[in-house]
């Protein structure tokens, strides 16, 4: 550990997790330009931390670029995250739009305002990483976002579908890359407290109801609140995940 100095439990867990998950399926490749999505919540400010420290051990170089859009509540809430990548030296891209507004307008009549503001990000990501040149997209999704995405993919489309923890997009020419997947929230959330970063408050007005919080607590139901039932439900799902995206990946990959 003299890579990254005297750590906390959680924090070694992230890092170790994060780098289990990147080395097994190939995350990156010597002269990777990765852009990290950064929301400003607790999952994407441990993301960002942990792909500065992997990328000092990484035995090849890669750049880091930070892609924040702010949704447009509190438009200045994003200065704690300049301040940081001017510190630290990454290179940081920040916006200012109408997503979030747009979302729980009259425009978005048939989808959640999470999932339509989510659309628009995630449009807007990949029209910045090709601006950019970027070759990889890094999300912040925890275990806890798989094991809701699996259940809401099963639940809703019958389908029985979670989060790859890479997927090539336009032919290959992006990566997106998951690197917390095999992460739970609780220990990034102690994490980020260690480490002491900025996260703030999100403003959205739909944030303490969304229909991945009520799934994540149905699932908490399902396993009598058990902590063990539930690290088994995440353990297994990650394990199948992983494998899953093994299977999907090149031979060559």
């Amino acid at each position: 550990m003299a890579q990254w100095g005297k750590l906390h439990f959680a924090q070694e867990r992230c890092l170790r997790l994060a780098g289990k998950a990147m080395q097994r399926l190939d995350m990156t490749h010597p002269g990777a330009r990765i852009g990290i999505a950064a929301s400003g919540g607790v999952d994407s400010w441990v993301l960002l931390h942990v792909l500065l420290l992997r990328q000092r051990i990484l035995p090849f170089p890669v750049e880091l670029m930070i892609l924040h859009l702010n949704p447009g509540f509190a438009p200045e809430n994003h200065v704690p995250l300049v301040h940081w990548a001017r510190r630290h030296g990454v290179a940081c891209h920040v916006e200012v739009t109408d997503f979030g507004p747009r979302a729980h307008s009259s425009e978005n009549r048939k989808n959640s305002p999470c999932f339509y503001c989510a659309h628009l990000r995630r449009k807007r990501l990949f029209t910045l990483c090709r601006q950019y040149n970027l070759t990889h997209l890094a999300m912040g999704h925890t275990a806890d976002d798989l094991t809701t995405t699996f259940f809401l993919n099963l639940v809703q489309t019958g389908k029985v579908y979670g989060l790859m923890p890479k997927e090539r997009y336009f032919g290959g020419q992006l990566t997106m890359i998951r690197p917390l997947i095999l992460v739970e929230k609780k220990l990034i959330r102690q994490a980020a407290r260690k480490w002491n970063l900025p996260v703030w408050e999100n403003p959205c007005p739909s944030k303490d109801d969304t229909a991945r919080s009520r799934m994540l607590d149905a699932v908490r139901a399902l396993c009598q609140h058990d902590p063990r039932r539930l690290t088994n439900v995440f353990q297994g799902l990650q394990r199948w995940q992983m494998e899953e995206t093994l299977r999907s990946m090149p031979p060559t990959s």
